[in-house]
């Protein structure tokens, strides 16, 4: 996929996820917001370009500054594409997730490897024919049997290590509609198919990198068990706001020493 770039702007793109809004927002050096349209239409909000580990990197917050957009609502085409137009060379997807696998427990990191898609409705590629769609000029069928760039992968599982967190190298995201949570069926359902975290935004975020042409990875927070499999567990907002926000000094940690790494 072919995306104009006019001047490189930054080297790494973040697309930031609930509770990661000021992530970026004011590391030492110089800080200039940019606003941006697509063919998609406009991105969640604006893009903050910083200076961060010696690197020129761009801030996104995928559903918005002030959560703006719901998981299903997110403008993932136009978010991607603008990132993608400042000329970044890869992108990295913080999220937060919840956990059906025992020993995924709250605080710990997960970089996934995998994902299965449960999402529907959500527009997934830019190659769209027909209609009033922007196309870029026919049907096209992604490559996407590894949805995460390995190298990518590999330095954010260092990263941590290196940050001295608890960090699981590998496992498989399913990624649901939202913006509801499971129902307990549903979690113990994927428990039992082998998956290990849920998300409600890693698609189509992954395939849009991949279409692209921008090697991606995502780094995941625990905030939760999910729905849990006994009478009175279960997940609230609330509750996974409070983890990101204890959470969001950790993280911010992992980034910049991912970033220093990053080729």
């Amino acid at each position: 996929m072919l995306i104009p770039i006019g001047d490189q702007l930054a080297e790494i793109g973040v697309l930031g996820g609930s509770g990661f809004y000021e992530l970026l927002t004011a590391p030492a050096g110089e800080v200039e917001q940019v606003e941006l349209d697509t063919p998609y239409g406009a991105p969640a909000g604006p893009i903050t370009i910083a200076t961060v580990a010696g690197r020129r990197v761009a801030f996104l917050a995928r559903h918005g500054r002030g959560h703006e957009y719901a998981a299903h609502r997110v403008p993932f085409r136009a978010n991607v594409w603008a990132l993608a137009s400042l000329g970044i060379r890869c992108l990295l997807g913080p999220c937060s997730v919840g956990s059906v696998r025992p020993g995924i427990e709250p605080g710990d990191f997960v970089v996934v490897d995998q994902l299965v898609d449960r999402t529907w409705g959500r527009r997934d590629t830019f190659h769209d024919v027909g209609g009033e769609e922007p196309t870029s000029g026919g049907v096209h069928h992604q490559p996407f049997a590894e949805p995460y760039d390995a190298a990518v992968r590999a330095v954010l599982v260092d990263a941590g290590r290196a940050a001295g967190v608890r960090i699981h190298d590998g496992g498989t995201m399913v990624v649901v509609n939202g913006p509801r949570f499971s129902t307990r069926a549903e979690s113990a359902w994927f428990r039992d198919m082998g998956w290990d975290v849920v998300n409600m935004t890693g698609y189509p975020e992954a395939v849009l990198a991949a279409e692209a042409g921008v090697p991606y990875a995502s780094i995941a927070l625990v905030t939760d068990r999910d729905a849990g499999t006994s009478a009175g567990e279960g997940v609230t907002m609330e509750a996974v706001l409070t983890v990101m926000h204890d959470n969001v000094a950790r993280v911010r940690t992992v980034l910049e020493v991912a970033i220093a790494r990053l080729p």
